[in-house]
């Protein structure tokens, strides 16, 4: 694909807390942007975005574009092509994805899907097989402090997937997104990489159980204690894979559940980064229970046990945990979610 970044036409597609920094930041740049979002939150947004983030970095009123689903109507390729179409819909989202942005999706579009977990982008590759169809990494936690207004609440670089064929569009992709809200990296090996991303990942159900701010949870050993746990479960089954997992931490990946693990004196002095997060920061998952609305925890953890099935390996702790998020969406409320200490939470797991 021969195309100018910086005069490239961007579509956000499913602007939740993601989608929603993610578009700030490309209209904040200058790009030319679009966003798809439900009614509610385009009202919200018509005055504009404000950007903030854990390291003070400031930007207000940036002016948003929005697009409207076009359901039986002429494909808005035809008049307007889409370049990069930013997929940043849950996994539970994907299905019907799929059938929603087809009238936006032109020849060359290059669709990035920004899910958590593992495998979302399959279906994508099916439907869109003549389309590159890319995988991104999102680290980071984002929170919105006030109506309008989004912070992105702890480290992290967005990581773009490439191959040899997509390099010199996604190496200038990434050159024109890099700056103070949105650091950027690239990776040829991006399976590697996710699953290194969905050790981290593996908080996010212990944090829905806990239901506090994700600082306050590896503030307590217990907590830690359960997500060591999950992750030596998911470390067999990369290892059996002979999987090597890239660094997305200060710390090695097979390092990360010995370091939970220590005493909350020590932890706090070796793994200080891990809590340079916000105090506000709630994880995903957290907010689907919240909301009441499906999680993403058969892509997460449900991902790991479907993997060590196929290998003959046992997952007792991640199996417990989708069964106890489970529960808890089940009898969930929206706005209300019965917390589960850390010492019961080890019981749980026996």
């Amino acid at each position: 694909m021969q195309v100018d970044i910086k005069q490239s036409q961007h579509l956000v597609f499913g602007a939740g807390l993601i989608g929603c920094y993610l578009g700030g930041v490309l209209s904040y740049l200058g790009l030319n942007t679009r966003l798809v979002c439900r009614p509610v939150i385009k009202d919200k947004l018509q005055q504009g975005i404000k950007l903030t983030d854990y390291l003070e970095h400031v930007s207000s009123n940036i002016a948003l574009q929005f697009a409207e689903q076009q359901g039986s109507g002429p494909a808005v390729s035809e008049t307007s092509p889409i370049d990069f179409l930013w997929l940043t819909v849950k996994c539970t989202g994907i299905e019907q994805a799929v059938r929603d942005i087809a009238p936006f999706v032109s020849a060359n579009t290059v669709i990035l899907c920004c899910q958590n977990g593992l495998g979302s982008e399959a279906l994508l590759k099916t439907h869109f097989a003549n389309n590159q169809v890319l995988r991104v990494m999102v680290p980071f936690n984002v929170v919105e402090l006030k109506p309008g207004h989004y912070h992105r609440g702890s480290q992290g670089s967005l990581t773009l997937e490439y191959s040899p064929s997509t390099q010199a569009s996604i190496e200038a992709l990434a050159k024109v997104l890099q700056c103070d809200f949105l650091p950027v990296a690239l990776s040829q090996n991006m399976s590697a990489l996710l699953w290194a991303k969905l050790q981290l990942n593996l908080g996010n159900s212990i944090n829905a159980l806990a239901d506090i701010p994700v600082k306050a949870m590896l503030q307590q050993r217990g907590y830690r204690l359960v997500i060591a746990r999950l992750m030596r479960e998911l470390l067999a089954v990369t290892d059996a894979l002979s999987i090597s997992l890239p660094k997305v931490t200060s710390l090695p990946a097979h390092w990360l559940p010995s370091v939970l693990s220590l005493p909350d004196f020590l932890f706090a002095r070796v793994a200080n980064s891990m809590l340079a997060v916000d105090p506000n920061v709630r994880t995903s998952m957290w907010w689907d229970v919240s909301q009441g609305k499906a999680t993403e925890i058969d892509f997460l953890n449900g991902a790991i046990v479907e993997q060590a099935e196929l290998l003959g390996l046992q997952t007792p702790a991640n199996k417990k945990i989708i069964e106890l998020i489970k529960a808890l969406h089940q009898k969930s409320a929206p706005n209300k979610i019965r917390s589960i200490n850390a010492n019961d939470l080890l019981t749980m797991l026996g």
